[in-house]
């Protein structure tokens, strides 16, 4: 037990994803919901009968009950957060802002989710200079981007926590200070750090970085609840840009294609969208807050866990050639999933599936991502099971 979060007693307010009956550990990808979501789903339905075209006012409030649980999480007094129902529409509206005629370079790593990837290698075709840092070594990686970054530099995008191997960047402020003083935008991504690992904005030194990230992963929100932070007093104009950015100008007389923006957030809004996943985000923010949930104790529980799988794999003395661990290093300095290195990660992905338990993998890397809702006594029979399947492996 950690901080008081017991994951029996929790498990029981995730009856309706039966995480006692199976054992899920892609907690790093997809976290059930606490059955309390459900009461969000029929809220939706309920407003939406009564109010018909009204129930907008309603959605709203919900939508920045959303805002409001995203800017806990990281500390942000200061900063606006646009909504989406995916990483990429923010990612591409960002992207739409930029100068790239005169500022046609942009700066990432070779460890980027494919939402970022696939759209960079993309620009990249159309004479878009992409520069990719190796995500490797670790320990220096700001610096190493920091020399790339130049006046011809229109942004730079990187994680804060690798997704394939969870690694933890550090020193992402002396990159935000580099792109200000040569007059580029910096774009962390934060999937893998929101409610699991301690982020405080204003320590990290990105208060005048955009941040996006979501909640399908460790915030259990579900489908449909990505956000982009935005620094307070930027005004750039999305070429990619929907109606709902000027809602509250509708009415307004304006020149014939004057194309104007609405002020905040409203500046990297889309149209209209099911606002169904912004109820159920909503109910689950209130749960946490209710049980206290906090992303110390979480985190706390997700570092327990993770040593736990490290442990247990270690006294297995699993032969290298056919599986090792990715990170030999302190735990504490990676995010909240463990990370085996092994060529037959979807054979044993497979394998562990029809006994009923949940992982994943990315080309040679399994990954176990446990949840707070997990037992002890169900990550060890997790790791016995491995055990078996690389048995039949070896032989």
């Amino acid at each position: 037990m950690s901080y008081g979060i017991n994951s029996e007693e929790l498990a029981e307010y995730y009856s309706d994803f039966k995480v006692s009956e199976r054992i899920l550990l892609t907690g790093h990808s997809h976290q059930a919901w606490p059955n309390i979501a459900k009461k969000g789903i029929i809220r939706s339905w309920q407003d939406a009968a009564e109010l018909a075209d009204l129930k907008w006012g309603r959605a709203f409030e919900k939508a920045d009950r959303v805002r409001a649980g995203f800017k806990m999480l990281m500390n942000d007094d200061d900063g606006l957060i646009a909504l989406a129902s995916n990483t990429h529409e923010l990612i591409i509206k960002f992207l739409s802002a930029l100068d790239l005629k005169n500022r046609s370079k942009i700066i990432t790593t070779d460890m980027e989710f494919h939402t970022v990837r696939r759209q960079l290698d993309r620009l990249g075709e159309e004479n878009i200079e992409i520069v990719r840092i190796s995500s490797s070594p670790i320990e220096d990686i700001a610096d190493r981007i920091i020399k790339e970054i130049d006046d011809k530099t229109s942004c730079v995008i990187l994680s804060k926590c690798f997704y394939k191997n969870g690694r933890i960047v550090k020193n992402l402020g002396t990159i935000e200070k580099e792109c200000l003083r040569m007059g580029a935008l910096l774009l962390v991504d934060l999937y893998h750090v929101m409610n699991v690992l301690e982020f405080d904005i204003k320590i990290e030194g990105l208060t005048n970085s955009f941040l996006v990230g979501g909640g399908y992963k460790y915030c259990q929100l579900g489908e449909g609840n990505c956000f982009l932070r935005i620094p307070h007093d930027i005004r750039l104009r999305p070429i990619i840009t929907g109606w709902f950015s000027e809602f509250n100008k509708l009415a307004e007389t304006k020149k014939a294609g004057e194309v104007p923006y609405g002020e905040g957030h409203f500046r990297f809004a889309g149209s209209t969208y099911d606002p169904v996943s912004n109820y159920r985000a909503a109910e689950v923010f209130d749960f946490f807050a209710e049980n206290e949930l906090t992303v110390g104790k979480l985190r706390e529980k997700n570092l327990s866990q993770i040593k736990l799988l490290a442990k247990l794999f270690d006294a297995y003395d699993f032969n290298p050639n056919i599986i090792r661990k990715e990170n030999n290093d302190d735990l504490s300095l990676s995010g909240g999933f463990f990370v085996l290195i092994t060529e037959y990660s979807s054979q044993i992905n497979l394998e562990l599936f029809k006994r009923n338990i949940f992982s994943d993998f990315r080309e040679n890397h399994l990954r176990f991502g446990p949840a707070p809702y997990v037992t002890d006594e169900q990550l060890t029979f997790a790791m016995s099971e491995l055990n078996e399947i690389i048995k039949i492996i070896g032989k």
